[in-house]
């Protein structure tokens, strides 16, 4: 499938070079590093053909990652290999891909694309497999003279649960679930919503001894409207497309709506989601601006905080520009937390520390403006509002239920927290 892999730097030069089917020639890389990656046009189109020759591309920083082939390949394929093949430099250099990690790890990375990859087929992506018997100098793991050990690692990455070994072993089992949303929404300058949606993902930390059957629900619309014997179908969610670790078992999914897997060892993301439908913002913003004349802009800010009363939002940030001629800006009034003008930030910034649920607060300022040559007309910026608030979530997701058999039959601990924070949440003015 894939012919040769390339690592390139910004100015075009090949940092890394590995070929599989001997098909691409280093001529035609370079044909590519020329037209494409030193030209800065590398963003633009992630496949490009040149000639017979297809390079699908990626760029993480100041790198960019090829995959080329003169074969008819699953694009989409290639992409999400290349993604993971970052993935898996990232766990090796400490989590930073870039040209000077790229240049430290040579042969490293040489030898990680001889286990990845086999005459053009992805084949081991499994970093917690790869680091025992790959390593950066350290000791390994596994002694490769020894045909037990073999064995067990060969069965570990070709068996059906590749993603987890056998014996792992913990004196007190835990399950760790964070149900994380941002919240991404932009308000008319009526307060009519324009757009709301919210981009959810579900990380767990699993901490269990053994070989663990998990059962995970949520108040899913489809499940929930399907038994009559479930209460409260108002609380169920719709959610539009959601993309799952290779650990879930998609057919129980698609019949059941339950999510059943063997969990990785460690922390993983289980599930990405999308919700389009009946969001619940979390902060209302009522801003009124007016300009008066040529020197002067008058501003008020009201935020109202939209949940319960016993749950508080932290780090709360609101930006509310200002016009580039802006000379000094007068708070009179701050409700509460810290605001002031900032002219590297392009207006005021108000900060509050703790946001209590079921609140009002406002801010009122008068900006003075220097005065222009030229008299251009202020297009107005939205306020942009940043934030988290514990224990809350947006799109109403709730974990309904988590069971988890073991032949051993002991009963973990369940820990579940949901965060909510702002990802693009704007307000026009």
């Amino acid at each position: 499938m894939i012919s040769s892999i390339l690592l390139i730097n910004q100015k075009g030069e090949i940092l890394i070079h590995r070929s599989y089917k001997g098909d691409v020639t280093r001529t035609e890389a370079t044909l590519f590093c020329s037209r494409v990656v030193a030209a800065k046009e590398a963003r633009e189109k992630p496949i490009l053909s040149i000639g017979q020759c297809h390079f699908i591309h990626t760029t993480i920083g100041d790198i960019t990652v090829v995959a080329t082939t003169k074969s008819n390949a699953n694009v989409m394929l290639v992409l999400k290999f290349l993604y993971r093949l970052v993935e898996v430099f990232s766990a090796y250099f400490g989590g930073q891909v870039d040209e000077n990690a790229v240049r430290k790890n040579f042969v490293l990375i040489y030898e990680l694309l001889d286990e990845i990859v086999d005459y053009g087929f992805p084949q081991i992506l499994e970093v917690d497999i790869l680091k025992k018997y790959i390593t950066q100098g350290g000791m390994k793991t596994v002694d490769l003279n020894d045909e037990e050990q073999l064995k067990k690692l060969t069965v570990q990455a070709t068996g059906n649960c590749s993603w987890r070994a056998d014996g792992i072993k913990y004196r007190k089992n835990e399950v760790y679930i964070d149900v994380i949303e941002s919240v991404n929404v932009l308000i008319s300058h009526k307060g009519v919503v324009l757009r709301a949606d919210v981009s959810g993902q579900i990380m767990v930390k699993c901490l269990l001894s053994g070989m663990p059957e998990c059962k995970f629900g949520m108040n899913d619309k489809l499940v929930m409207n399907r038994d009559p014997r479930k209460a409260n179908k108002g609380t169920a969610i719709a959610i539009d497309d959601c993309r799952f670790h290779q650990c879930v078992r998609l057919p129980k999914f698609d019949l059941e709506r339950t999510i059943t897997f063997i969990p990785p060892d460690g922390t993983f993301e289980l599930m990405t989601y999308r919700i389009t439908e009946n969001i619940n913002l979390p902060f209302k913003i009522l801003p009124v601006v007016q300009e008066r004349g040529r020197t002067r802009v008058e501003c008020s800010v009201k935020v109202k905080a939209n949940f319960a009363k016993n749950i508080f939002a932290t780090n709360v940030i609101i930006k509310i520009p200002c016009p580039k001629t802006t000379a000094k800006a007068h708070l009179s009034n701050v409700g509460a937390g810290k605001a002031k003008y900032e002219p590297s930030q392009g207006g005021i910034i108000w900060r509050i520390r703790r946001f209590p649920g079921d609140t009002e607060y406002t801010l009122l300022a008068d900006v003075e403006l220097a005065s222009s040559v030229t008299d251009k007309q202020w297009y107005r910026p939205p306020i942009a509002m940043d934030f988290q608030v514990p224990m809350f979530t947006a799109s109403g997701l709730r974990v309904r239920f988590l069971s988890i058999q073991e032949k051993s039959n002991y009963k973990p601990v369940k820990w579940i927290r949901y965060i909510t924070k702002a990802g693009s949440y704007q307000h026009r003015i």
